[in-house]
């Protein structure tokens, strides 16, 4: 992507851009709940989060279901659901120009609650290896005091 065709997304402009959305997430749940801001972190123990995070890309949702629960201490892959959004959004400012410039996960975070409107019921996970490669990777900046989640 050329620097020059990325706009940041904001609440004001959020409008303009469309699903499908998605969020992986350890926990089970239906079409036709909610998913809200307010829980606790799966990346900080301790932490609330201020926001609800989705992605218009499969695959930061398959990283999100995958680390949710093994970081929960979990078997199994989580869960990917279609999500809409009820409020504003924005970019996500823990991927956006931090760990990548603009925004090519395409992923956004919202405090306002997600629609469950449906569920990925096939999608293919990492392997092992390389999901552990990533915990490796997050426990590294833990340690080095550099995990840092902007909420």
């Amino acid at each position: 992507m050329n620097d020059n065709e990325w706009i940041p997304v904001s609440h004001r402009n959020c409008e303009q851009v469309k699903g499908p959305f998605y969020h992986g997430t350890k926990s089970e749940v239906r079409v036709g709940d909610f998913l809200t801001s307010g829980q606790r972190s799966n990346f900080e123990e301790g932490r609330i989060s201020n926001h609800i995070y989705f992605s218009q890309l499969l695959e930061p949702a398959i990283w999100g279901a995958e680390l949710a629960t093994a970081l929960g201490g979990m078997d199994g892959r989580g869960y990917i659901y279609i999500v809409e959004p009820t409020g504003p959004f924005e970019d996500d400012p823990n991927l956006t120009n931090k760990r990548f410039r603009g925004n090519p996960t395409r992923s956004y975070r919202t405090r306002e609650p997600l629609k469950i409107v449906g569920v990925v019921e096939h999608w293919e996970g990492h392997s092992p290896e390389t999901l552990q490669e990533m915990l490796n990777s997050l426990e590294n900046l833990k340690r080095r005091g550099m995990a840092i989640i902007e909420d």
